[in-house]
């Protein structure tokens, strides 16, 4: 009996593959698939085309599934299970593209590493020495910002609110970003709050003129302040479509890797966004760096690409102030703090390693803006060894050593045992130099995020708190407070505080608001954004009185007939005003404005 031979060189059965009924025009058919599901998924997720963006990555596998997805369906493998060797076949090339992606994109995380590239990751930023009492000046308290991010959207949304021809279109952006980070502007630390559209039926109505401004916070007097713009504002983080910020500049740009925009004003007033240009310093992911920005015109949408070189020393650009976040300030200081002597010191024996401090501030200083940050060491959070100070448009980083110092925190907890009985929070303190004394200065806030006090915390001595309601009152008693305990006599220029405050009382004093008496016409409501608002018309006129319920309980109960006094503001005109108060009866004294 001859032996049973066995073919081995014959092809597995799942190599075997039938080819499905017009298969050529199936694969044209699979390609015109794809490059229209790329081209939206590029129009939305907006990749750069840059091996050093993880967002380049995702893309072209989302593009390679698409095409597979594409196969199967036109294939009919779905259907038929004898057409699945076919779309195997057919996805070779994209799995192939996936393949060397994910490689690239492993060996890109390795070479990135700070476990190898600890010494890189320290020399990101350079970083000098300073004599804090030497160097830093006596605090001139009319630059120093005296509310923070939440207060200032706080004030912006009141001042909004007060604008009814505004306010039923559009309203404030309150995402959280640096878009509305502080700068300098003509000498004064302030907020610029873009607005956007109110919703997307607002959007269709509003933007062939697009948005009409954006609003001005003053943080010395903590005044608000709608400034107009010609042509409208028709670029922004808010609008849709081709105006949408990124968009614009993908297309623009298809290769840089942008950070988060920064919505700013040169001295003129006119609006630009601040695109800052990322750089991977360390192998192909790491590093993270800015190598220049783009200045995009908010009105015209003209836009052009600046070094950092250029961004430092061109005096014309010298109104940015913010190019660097500080999350990325804080990053690359953290790299620097910790790997001084490499990245397993940092991990096991830990000599030398310090970190930053929970949170961040801002101080104006010739015409930039410094971030602000505590330095403890990595085994104690309880104590400061010194603070930094970065500048956000050339990153000159400076670290001012101290010892003993309380941390920021310490001084908040301070500050509020201090008025505990009130429930005020205190807002992330400045450390300033006051007659060569370290002091946190920070401002106590309630529940409506508005400033109610202001307090100073000795470094060296946190049990020493000064609250007042002013700033002057406030530095009065630290400097009581410094004289009893510690002997110190404060020598400090109050030129500054009056300067602040008194920009902030002539506000106060000037006549805000009007009453308009007389007889309710019509009453009628409605609902936004969940709470309910009152319309009020009086016999006498044509506009109606715009409330909402929770601020004039008083309009739940008036019928038509009843009397009522009506507080808006001085200048207020249109067919809706936002009333401040509505209150039954006539005013006693008769001092009403028709």
């Amino acid at each position: 009996m001859d032996p049973i031979k066995v073919d081995f060189t014959k092809k597995k059965d799942d190599e075997i593959y039938l080819t499905p009924a017009k298969a050529g025009l199936k694969i044209f058919l699979n390609i015109l698939i794809t490059l229209v599901g790329a081209g939206i998924a590029y129009y939305i997720m907006l990749p750069p085309m840059n091996f050093k963006s993880t967002d380049m990555y995702i893309f072209f596998a989302i593009v390679a599934v698409i095409y597979c997805a594409a196969a199967a369906v036109t294939s009919g493998a779905l259907r038929k299970g004898e057409y699945i060797p076919y779309v195997k076949r057919q996805s070779i090339v994209p799995v192939i593209i996936i393949g060397v992606l994910a490689v690239v994109f492993v060996i890109g995380l390795v070479v990135s590493s700070v476990v190898f590239r600890a010494n890189s990751y320290k020399d990101i930023i350079q970083v000098q020495e300073g004599n804090f009492t030497e160097e830093v000046d006596t605090i001139d308290f009319s630059s120093v910002p005296r509310i923070d991010r939440a207060a200032a959207v706080t004030i912006a949304n009141r001042r909004m609110g007060e604008l009814s021809e505004l306010v039923s279109q559009f309203k404030v952006n309150m995402t959280e970003t640096g878009k509305d980070a502080q700068i300098n502007y003509q000498n004064t630390p302030v907020r610029v709050v873009p607005l956007e559209y109110a919703n997307l039926i607002k959007w269709f109505t509003n933007h062939s003129e697009g948005l009409p401004g954006y609003i001005v916070v003053n943080l010395v007097n903590q005044s608000a302040e709608v400034k107009t713009v010609e042509g409208g504002i028709k670029y922004t983080t808010a609008e849709h479509f081709n105006r949408y910020l990124m968009r614009h500049l993908r297309f623009q740009y298809p290769t840089y890797m942008f950070a988060e925009p920064n919505f700013e004003i040169n001295e003129e007033g006119e609006p630009y966004w601040i695109c800052p240009v990322e750089d991977k310093t360390i192998g192909l992911f790491g590093g993270t760096d800015i190598k220049g920005a783009v200045l995009v015109n908010a009105t015209t949408g003209e836009s052009t690409y600046h070094t950092m070189d250029e961004l430092r020393n061109d005096t014309a650009l010298q109104w940015v102030d913010r190019v660097y976040s500080d999350n990325l300030l804080v990053e690359q200081f953290n790299y620097y703090a910790q790997y001084q002597k490499g990245f397993f010191n940092s991990i096991l024996g830990q000599e030398g390693v310090r970190k930053t401090t929970e949170g961040t501030n801002f101080l104006a200083i010739d015409d930039d803006v410094y971030m602000y940050t505590g330095v403890t060491s990595i085994t104690s959070d309880e104590s400061i060894v010194g603070f930094i100070l970065i500048n956000q448009r050339t990153k000159e980083a400076k670290f001012y050593p101290m010892e003993g110092g309380a941390t920021e925190t310490s001084a908040m907890i301070s500050a509020q045992d201090n008025v505990q009985d009130l429930g005020y929070k205190a807002t992330f303190p400045l450390l300033l130099n006051i007659s060569g004394q370290p002091t946190y200065f920070m401002s106590l806030k309630g529940d409506s995020e508005l400033v109610k006090k202001y307090a100073m915390v000795n470094v060296y001595d946190f049990a020493i708190v000064a609250i007042g309601d002013t700033v002057e009152q406030c530095m009065n008693s630290y400097a009581d407070l410094m004289e009893e305990r510690k002997g110190v006599d404060l020598d400090v220029d109050m030129t500054g505080i009056h300067e602040g405050e008194d920009d902030s009382q002539q506000q106060e004093e000037q006549p805000k608001t009007q009453t308009v008496t007389g007889a309710v016409a019509d009453i009628r409501t409605a609902v936004k954004g969940g709470e309910s608002y009152y319309y009020v018309r009086l016999e006498q006129g044509a506009s109606y009185y715009a409330i909402k319920a929770a601020d004039a309980e008083t309009v739940v109960i008036l019928n038509q007939g009843d009397t009522v006094t009506v507080t808006i503001p001085a200048d207020a005109k249109g067919d809706i005003i936002a009333a401040s108060a509505i209150a039954k009866g006539a005013p006693q004294a008769e001092n009403d404005a028709a």
